[in-house]
């Protein structure tokens, strides 16, 4: 039999064994939601192991694990550049969650690096984007059609589109700084008279300040109710424009960078006049830019296309077009406490426009049937 010595010395040794194998083998612990809401977390006996440099237990038979060091973790996760060790914290401090130990400089994944910088992106994106407004206006006829207009206050230019009931797309083009207004007319074509699905014509003359709104203006356009119909407020009088100078397309970038965008489907069917193109001059524009057009003489003067009946003889032709509506000016309030007027609305308008400009052939001005 044992004697009382050895049986006491037996029981320490048992219960000391008995706990190390309840450490070595014990279940995970789950941590409670902290009070930000976050994830459901899980302690592992590694999180729970003592501070750094305390000896680890083990229970016989298994191997040591030897702890990971910087530049371990720093080749799992991917850092750059190497670390200075973090300073020792006390027993019990906790670091705050997201927060990095001092002096540390660790790089975020490229995922986490994006959402970052998407809030800083999202203004950058939209910097410089043309302002769109859409309103729906009634045109001379009574009918009803969607118009666009966008301001693009870094080019200082307004842009204004709309399609007519009979399939045309009219659109309109001002060039603040270049004193430039650009006409557009896609016309679908007759095929059974032979045309092609479409004819382009552009028309470009001077841009005077007084004709629409300035394009910080039109950028700060807002409307209450989108499906109110918008009916103008002043209808100015017809202009009557003959053009009688060509615009070369591929120099009209010299004109207005407008130009070739607009008018990249009426390559050979841009016109201005005589008058718009002395001031262009004047303003440093290249004569290059514009080429005559033949001329009616005294002794043979060119008919109307609507009183020639060859499809392949030269004519004048006329085409019109109306801005059913668009904002002209700008109205001005007077106030007690204001000494000064201040901008409180605009004022829209309506223009027609009625332009004479030459053909090589008939069949290009299928449209003008009446003498």
């Amino acid at each position: 039999m044992k004697s009382a010595k050895q049986a006491r010395r037996a029981g320490v040794w048992g219960r000391g064994a008995a706990a190390l194998g309840r450490r070595a083998g014990a279940p995970e612990r789950r941590v409670r939601l902290g009070a930000a809401g976050g994830r459901a977390a899980e302690r592992s006996p590694r999180a729970s192991a003592p501070r750094r440099g305390a000896p680890r237990p083990s229970s016989p038979g298994s191997r040591s694990r030897a702890p990971r060091t910087s530049h371990q973790l720093r080749a799992k996760f991917g850092s750059a550049s190497p670390r200075p060790h973090a300073a020792r914290r006390g027993r019990g401090a906790r670091r705050p969650p997201g927060m990095r130990p001092p002096g540390g400089c660790e790089v975020p994944t490229a995922r986490l690096a994006l959402l970052l910088l998407l809030p800083l992106l999202v203004p950058l994106l939209g910097a410089g984007a043309p302002a769109e407004l859409r309103v729906r206006v009634r045109l001379p006829d009574g009918q009803v059609t969607e118009e666009s207009l966008q301001a693009d206050s870094d080019a200082d230019s307004i842009s204004l589109e709309l399609r007519k009931p009979d399939g045309t797309l009219v659109s309109f083009t001002a060039d603040f700084k270049k004193d430039v207004k650009i006409f557009r007319a896609l016309i679908l074509g007759e095929l059974e008279k032979g045309q092609s699905q479409f004819q382009a014509l552009c028309f470009v003359t001077r841009l005077h300040r007084n004709e629409i709104i300035p394009s910080e203006a039109m950028a700060k356009l807002r409307q209450k109710n989108p499906r109110a119909v918008r009916q103008a407020e002043e209808v100015r009088g017809l202009e009557h424009l003959h053009m009688d100078i060509a615009v070369n397309f591929s120099q009209g970038g010299l004109l207005s960078p407008h130009l070739r965008n607009v008018c990249a489907e009426a390559v050979d069917a841009i016109y201005t006049r005589q008058e718009d193109v002395r001031f262009w001059v004047e303003q440093g524009v290249d004569s290059s830019v514009f080429e005559a057009l033949p001329k009616a003489s005294e002794q043979m003067p060119l008919p109307r296309c609507g009183q020639v009946g060859d499809r392949g003889k030269p004519c004048v032709c006329r085409y019109g077009l109306s801005l059913a509506w668009y904002p002209c000016m700008l109205k001005f309030c007077h106030s007690r406490d204001r000494l000064t007027p201040y901008k409180c609305g605009i004022r829209s308008c309506q223009k027609n426009y009625r332009f004479d400009f030459y053909v090589p052939q008939r069949q290009l001005c299928l449209w003008d049937e009446d003498p």
